[in-house]
C-alpha cells in the first residue's frame, strides 16, 4: 500500500471536493480539428487520465477569442458555440470517470505560430521573441516582430478571456485556468524585456502584472464564486528557458500579492525543477513564494515525477501537484503510486517532430 498519505488525501478547491491532490498538468497536444473543435479522440485521451486516478485535469491551452489569441494550428479553442459543443463531449467523458476538469485559457501573443484568423501577431511591445518557432507544434524559422497592442485591444483581450470563461462553464468545465506563464501574452506583459510600454501596463512590476489582475477580476465577476478560477505563473518561457525575474523575491512578492488580492482559487506555479530554489543557489521555491505572498491554494508543477518528490512538494507548503511528462508515460500514475508500483520514465523527445496524440496514449 502507498505510504504517500498527503498526495492521496482529499482537498477542497473552491467548490470542488477532490479525492486526491494529483492533477494532470496542461500540455499542448495540437490534436483538435482545424476550426478548433475538440474531438472524440481528445475525449478518450483526457478520460484515460481520470480512469488512471487523476482527480483534477487541466486541459491544454485553448484559445479564448477569434482574433489574435490562437498559437498553433489544430489547437483547440473555447471561443464560440461550436467549441462549446465539442468540449462538452470531453467534459462528459471525464465526469463519467469521477474526475474534475479545468479549461486552460491561453492567448499566445507574440509566440503565435499558427492562427486561422490572423496573419500578424500582437504583443505588449514590438519586440521580436527570442529563439525559433517550435517544430513539435509544426513551426519553423524565427518568430515575426509583433505589432504593439493598443489599449482598446487590451480591453478586447480581457473581454475575450471573460467570454471564454463563460463558454467553458457552458461546456461543463469545473473551472478555468488563466495562462499567465511560459512566455505567452500575459507573461509577455509581465516580462521587462518584452514589455517596453510607458502606460499603466508597462514599467514597474505593479504595472506589468496589471492585465493579469484585471482578467482574474473580470472573469470572477462573470462566472461567480462557484466556478473555479486559477492562474498559472512561471519564470521560464518556452523560448527563454533560463529567464528569471530581475528583482528576484521582491518581484515575487509584488506579483503574488497583487494576484492574491484578486482572490483566485489557486496559483499554479511551473518551474523546471519545482523543488529547487527559484532564485540563486538557496532560498524558497517559486511555489513557496506563491504560497507565502499569494494567500491561496498553490498547485506546483515541475519534475515531480516520483511520488516521493510529489510528497515533498506538499510538505513544503503546496496543496496540489501537477504532472506533465510523468503523466504521459503513466496515465495510471495515481494507481501505481497507491499500490507501490514503479513509475515508468518518460522517454519521448520533447523536441520531437510533433505533439499530436498517438494511439499508444489512448
Amino acid at each position: 500500500m502507498s505510504t504517500f498519505k498527503t498526495i492521496m488525501s482529499e482537498y477542497q478547491l473552491g467548490n470542488l471536493q477532490l479525492k486526491n491532490r494529483i492533477a494532470l498538468a496542461p500540455m499542448t497536444r495540437v490534436s483538435a480539428e482545424k476550426d478548433g473543435c475538440a474531438t472524440e479522440r481528445m475525449a478518450r485521451y483526457y478520460s484515460s487520465f481520470a480512469e488512471g486516478g487523476f482527480k483534477l485535469l487541466i486541459t491544454e491551452g485553448a484559445y479564448p477569442d477569434e482574433a489574435y489569441s490562437q498559437g498553433y494550428f489544430n489547437q483547440p479553442g473555447i471561443a464560440n458555440e461550436a467549441h462549446v459543443k465539442a468540449w462538452k463531449t470531453v467534459t462528459d467523458a471525464v465526469h463519467a470517470k469521477g474526475s474534475k476538469i479545468i479549461c486552460q485559457l491561453m492567448h499566445a501573443g507574440a509566440l503565435s505560430q499558427g492562427n486561422i484568423n490572423k496573419d500578424e501577431t500582437v504583443a505588449p511591445s514590438a519586440v521580436k521573441p527570442k529563439g525559433e518557432k517550435l517544430k513539435m507544434y509544426a513551426g519553423e524559422g524565427e518568430f515575426s516582430i509583433p505589432r504593439e497592442i493598443t489599449k482598446e485591444e487590451i480591453r478586447s483581450v480581457i473581454e475575450g478571456f471573460v467570454n471564454a470563461a463563460s463558454n467553458a462553464k457552458k461546456a461543463g468545465f469545473d473551472g478555468v485556468e488563466i495562462h499567465g506563464a511560459n512566455g505567452y501574452l500575459l507573461d509577455q506583459f509581465l516580462t521587462e524585456y518584452t514589455n517596453q510600454r510607458n502606460d499603466e501596463y508597462g514599467g514597474t512590476t505593479e504595472n506589468r502584472v496589471r492585465i493579469i489582475c484585471e482578467i482574474i477580476k473580470a472573469v470572477k465577476e462573470k462566472v461567480g464564486d462557484n466556478f473555479v478560477v486559477g492562474i498559472r505563473i512561471s519564470l521560464a518561457k518556452i523560448n527563454d528557458y533560463t529567464h528569471k525575474w530581475s528583482l528576484g523575491e521582491d518581484d515575487a512578492r509584488i506579483i503574488f500579492e497583487k494576484i492574491g488580492a484578486e482572490k483566485p482559487h489557486y496559483i499554479h506555479t511551473t518551474d523546471y525543477r519545482a523543488l529547487h530554489p527559484a532564485f540563486g543557489e538557496s532560498g524558497p521555491t517559486l511555489a513557496e513564494l506563491a504560497k507565502k505572498y499569494g494567500n491561496t491554494t498553490v498547485i506546483v508543477n515541475g519534475n515531480l515525477d516520483q511520488p516521493s518528490d510529489a510528497e515533498e512538494a506538499l510538505t513544503k507548503g503546496s496543496d496540489i501537484i501537477a504532472l506533465g511528462k510523468a503523466a504521459l508515460a503513466n496515465h495510471d500514475w495515481v494507481k501505481k503510486a497507491k499500490s507501490g508500483q514503479s513509475i515508468e520514465e518518460f522517454t519521448g523527445d520533447v523536441l520531437s517532430p510533433d505533439a499530436i496524440l498517438k494511439d499508444k496514449e489512448l
